[in-house]
């Protein structure tokens, strides 16, 4: 049987995955309906995408009997609400990164889902690609030894804002804005990944701010247990190179740029090439095709009766939502509640 999929927002990330999503067999992925904050946006979604429903509120897809799975697709500040309201109508959700906006929402959340059953997952499609899943298996294997340093930089130089208020989305802490909870996330996540899950020791941020008050740049060090250390940076002002390093006692990994969808890992004996699954629409993001990887370890736990993946724990999303709390704090980042 398909897994029925049902879409919470209708902007460009949910155009992408939707377009991943159908361009795996039918036999096991559908997307059968979609909700955005007005009918017409959901309707012309619908329209672009073949969904058979659309709905103007979130509340209706939440009570739909035909679907399976949520996936969360809205702007940031409004993921807890999403995903809180698919969870208690017993819906299991995929949610975008970051699981929330702050430490404390991912709390109430993970706690909702482990209260009522319902199976919940940070939606970080970089863990399920399989230049990922490989460099994870070589670190596990000891093929580079112990592993004491990592090292990942996610920056890019933004479009200058044209909106009204002289603000675009990356810069407006109202919708979520600053380099660290849009692109740190992932930098701070390939670091928890390689370190296994295990909690920094301490934690340093430096950087600077945009005139709206969010983070533009920050670096950050963190120091694990045994002398092992992460230095990550992220921007959302800053072209980075994109890249990142994990070093052992006995040799290094590179995922290449793009690290956070990447097509190869950089090994000691050679360059590894793994080949994007095709897409039937062009897509808004890099590497977007990459998004069925995750849609498919989301439907092997729903067969398999899971709540929560062993690729993407609950308790990893949140040791790197406290992680983001601690630096946005040193860097004197504040979002409203």
């Amino acid at each position: 049987m398909a897994t029925r999929w049902g879409i919470c927002g209708s902007g460009k990330i949910a155009h992408d995955f939707v377009v991943a999503l159908q361009s795996l067999p039918e036999s096991q992925h559908q997307v059968v309906a979609v909700a955005a904050r007005s009918l017409d946006s959901a309707t012309k979604f619908a329209r672009e995408h073949s969904i058979p429903r659309a709905y103007g509120s979130y509340e209706n897809l939440a009570r739909d009997e035909g679907v399976d799975v949520v996936y969360v697709a809205t702007i940031h500040p409004t993921h807890l609400q999403c995903s809180l309201q698919m969870i208690e109508a017993k819906k299991p959700v995929l949610c975008e990164k970051p699981l929330t906006m702050s430490a404390k929402e991912t709390a109430t959340l993970i706690k909702a889902a482990r209260d009522g059953g319902v199976f919940l997952m940070e939606a970080v499609w970089m863990r399920f690609f399989p230049a990922i899943l490989k460099l994870r298996s070589m670190i596990d294997e000891g093929a580079i030894g112990q592993v004491m340093y990592v090292s990942a930089n996610f920056g890019f130089q933004r479009q200058p804002d044209d909106g009204p208020d002289a603000r675009g989305r990356l810069t407006d802490p109202a919708l979520g804005g600053g380099a660290v909870l849009d692109v740190g996330v992932y930098v701070i996540n390939f670091a928890i990944m390689v370190f296994g899950g295990d909690r920094p020791q301490s934690i340093h941020a430096s950087g600077w701010l945009a005139d709206s008050g969010v983070d533009d740049f920050a670096a950050i060090t963190l120091k694990f247990s045994g002398e092992r250390v992460a230095q990550l940076t992220c921007a959302i002002g800053l072209d980075l190179p994109r890249e990142a390093i994990v070093v052992g006692t006995k040799g290094t990994l590179k995922v290449p740029f793009p690290f956070w969808c990447p097509t190869k890992l950089e090994t000691p004996t050679g360059t590894l090439e793994f080949p994007l699954p095709s897409a039937r629409k062009p897509t808004v993001f890099r590497n977007s095709s990459g998004m069925s990887y995750e849609a498919e370890e989301v439907r092997a736990c729903l067969m398999a009766s899971e709540q929560e993946s062993r690729h993407m724990t609950l308790d990893q999303s949140q040791v790197i939502a406290d992680i983001m709390d601690n630096v946005l704090t040193q860097l004197g980042v504040t979002y409203c509640a």
